[in-house]
């Protein structure tokens, strides 16, 4: 099971079921919440890269101009448009994050809740944000801090993907009923500049960095 599989099978819905959070990941999903409404202006055009359901925009539907978000995974944006349908500057589409089909320009581009720290080309989909969003600092991405395992191995392990092994960059969790794993990484302040280049950290308690490019 690679990671693209597992939130197939619906591994963000258990990741959002607050039944499976520790405190401590309750507590960073809330701040980042808060912390994207002091980071994006007010009437701003946001597009959000790995949208998932939709939450970021959907919670920040008051404070957006324009939401446009995507995901490769098409049951999730299903529910996003389901969930959206009273907010007519909120849009959602299946789409790779390495090859966006969109040409607009964006005031700020996101990727959030270490959803960049799942994908395998991140680089690549680095550039496409800063294409979409070109002025320096209207990048955001969350990836998890180092000090977040533990906190992050009990959320894995309540939602059924038991701890395999962790390494200074990354979780190994197990896929549940599978032999198979998924993988989940975190960044030091040093690697995540190296793969950013200069950028803004706002902390997130232990849990997480967002960088602000």
């Amino acid at each position: 099971m690679n990671n693209d599989e597992a939130y197939a099978q619906g591994l963000l819905n258990k990741a959002l079921d607050p039944a499976t959070q520790p405190q401590a990941i309750r507590s960073f999903l809330r701040a980042e919440s808060a912390l994207l409404r002091e980071l994006i202006p007010r009437g701003s055009r946001v597009v959000d890269f790995g949208c998932g359901m939709g939450r970021h925009l959907i919670t920040l539907d008051d404070h957006v101009g324009l939401g446009v978000g995507f995901d490769y995974e098409a049951t999730y944006i299903a529910e996003a448009v389901k969930l959206a349908a009273d907010a007519p500057h909120l849009h959602f589409f299946v789409g790779d994050a390495t090859a966006v089909p969109l040409t607009t320009v964006f005031d700020m581009a996101v990727c959030l809740s270490n959803t960049w720290g799942t994908m395998s080309d991140k680089s690549v989909v680095f550039q496409e944000m800063k294409r979409l969003s070109p002025q320096r600092g209207s990048r955001l991405i969350t990836v998890y801090a180092p000090s977040s395992v533990p906190a992050r191995s009990e959320w894995y392990a309540n939602m059924g993907h038991d701890v395999l092994d962790a390494t200074d960059q990354r979780i190994v969790a197990s896929g549940g009923f599978t032999s198979e794993h998924f993988t989940s990484e975190h960044f030091t302040e040093d690697r995540l500049r190296g793969l950013l280049g200069p950028c803004e950290l706002h902390t997130i308690g232990d849990i997480a960095y967002v960088a602000q490019c």
